[in-house]
């Protein structure tokens, strides 16, 4: 079982996906940081200094020995409030877009570095060929 095992982990496939996965792990965390640092400072900026983390609505009661500030999304969250997050869910979306967008760019810019396959035919089974010389070989007879 261990053999078959560590022979499904070295296939290339697997070690590929491991990889991607790493490597997509960490291209989240940038475009996280690009998003929750740069971009959504510069779009609140815009849309009058806004916070879009700070954008809920409160769904349940606030628990009575809650000390903390009721504006204060992460905090409510910590305390056990039901919360609608819409604007932790438009910074979520943004995030999206970025991603898809840049891996659209990258798979673009791939696609054009490999080189285009030329149409080959698909190669003639053996019995396909043997009617197709018979088939001629008839028509041939007949002709004469």
């Amino acid at each position: 079982m261990f053999n078959e095992f560590k022979t499904f982990v070295m296939r290339g496939n697997v070690l590929d996906l491991a990889v991607a996965v790493i490597i997509g792990a960490a291209f989240g965390k940038i475009v996280t940081s690009l998003t929750d640092d740069i971009l959504m400072p510069i779009i609140g900026k815009i849309f009058g200094g806004l916070d879009f983390s700070s954008y809920f609505v409160t769904l349940g009661a606030v628990p009575a020995n809650y000390a903390g500030s009721l504006s204060d999304y992460a905090a409510l969250k910590k305390a056990g409030v039901p919360l609608l997050g819409y604007g932790e869910f438009i910074t979520q979306a943004v995030n999206f877009i970025i991603v898809a967008f840049i891996i659209f760019l990258v798979v673009r810019s791939v696609n054009r570095l490999m080189p285009k396959k030329a149409d080959t035919p698909a190669a003639v089974p053996e019995d396909v060929t043997l009617l197709r010389e018979i088939r001629d070989e008839l028509r041939q007879r007949r002709s004469i």
